[in-house]
């Protein structure tokens, strides 16, 4: 099966574990998709529910696809956009990648996050105390070459389509209140920073904020899914027994590439929780055609 890729990259993204995420979802077509923690959006976009509210502590990521949303980012205008940005990093180089940066830390604009997330080093998304984007140059400055921009502008064209199509809102909040309300109608996908593994200031996470989740998500008449970690080849997640004496828990080996080199791959066995007992194996594919449209 074909993974749409979003258009805004992002350390951790669950690309390649989305057709177990997916095996492990069950919608209904009046279900309300609820996912507190969008990141990349990699999930939700993938499943394409008929109703959906993606949020996010991070304004930045919820600015970018409102802009999409509300048509200010159109896959025409941001070609032109990354075409002109792409042909000055080639000339300039890092002068021009940093020079982008400074400007997106004063004006935040969307397209220039765009141009970040996509000029960066390995795809990182960082931000410092002051909230200011801190990651230095990808060191590619040919990177905005014809066919890679057009790969980007066709990501932005299936977001665009489906929010024509569908029933998506995009929301900055904390993930508290965004739960305080939900109910059985509500199926919840939680891809929470992980504990001990993960800090940014926009989505940096405590001790406090993991036990929150815990007791919204023993609380809530929602079904949910939670993504998280089992354990490394150094240590364990400890926070994860507390799910395993209450949900149903499963498990595979996966691969984060965080780096410049393949010695930076490393192992990590991935945990699904959820409070309802996972279905026999499905393919991911007939998920989709539950809930897709063919895009014309």
């Amino acid at each position: 099966m074909k993974i749409f890729v979003p258009p805004i990259k992002c350390q951790g993204i669950k690309t390649k574990l989305v057709p177990w995420i997916q095996d492990s979802i069950s919608l209904r077509p009046a279900t309300h998709w609820i996912e507190p923690f969008m990141g990349s959006g990699v999930v939700g976009f993938n499943t394409r529910p008929k109703r959906a509210t993606f949020c996010d502590s991070n304004p930045h990521i919820i600015a970018f696809y409102n802009a999409i949303k509300e048509h200010v980012i159109t896959p025409s205008e941001a070609r032109a956009f990354l075409e002109h940005e792409g042909a000055l990093l080639s000339i300039r180089k890092e002068e021009h990648y940093y020079a982008i940066r400074e400007r997106f830390n004063t004006s935040a604009d969307p397209f220039d996050f765009l141009f970040l997330s996509r000029a960066c080093f390995n795809g990182v998304m960082r931000f410092n105390r002051k909230g200011a984007y801190n990651v230095p140059f990808g060191h590619k400055p040919e990177r905005f070459a014809k066919a890679y921009i057009t790969k980007i502008v066709n990501q932005i064209d299936y977001v665009a389509k489906a929010c024509e199509h569908y029933d998506w809102s995009f929301v900055c909040s904390d993930f508290r209140p965004l739960l305080a309300n939900t109910n059985e109608n509500d199926f919840l996908y939680c891809d929470p920073p992980y504990i001990g593994r993960h800090v940014d200031y926009f989505d940096s996470w405590s001790e406090q904020d993991e036990a929150d989740l815990f007791d919204i998500l023993c609380s809530t008449s929602a079904s949910f899914l939670l993504s998280t970690w089992q354990s490394t080849a150094w240590r364990t997640n400890a926070a994860l027994q507390k799910y395993r004496e209450r949900f149903t828990i499963l498990t595979r080996e996966h691969f984060y590439h965080v780096g410049a080199s393949e010695d930076n791959r490393n192992a990590v066995v991935e945990a699904l929780v959820s409070n309802y007992q996972f279905s026999q194996p499905h393919t991911a594919a007939e998920t989709i055609q539950q809930h897709a449209l063919a895009f014309s």
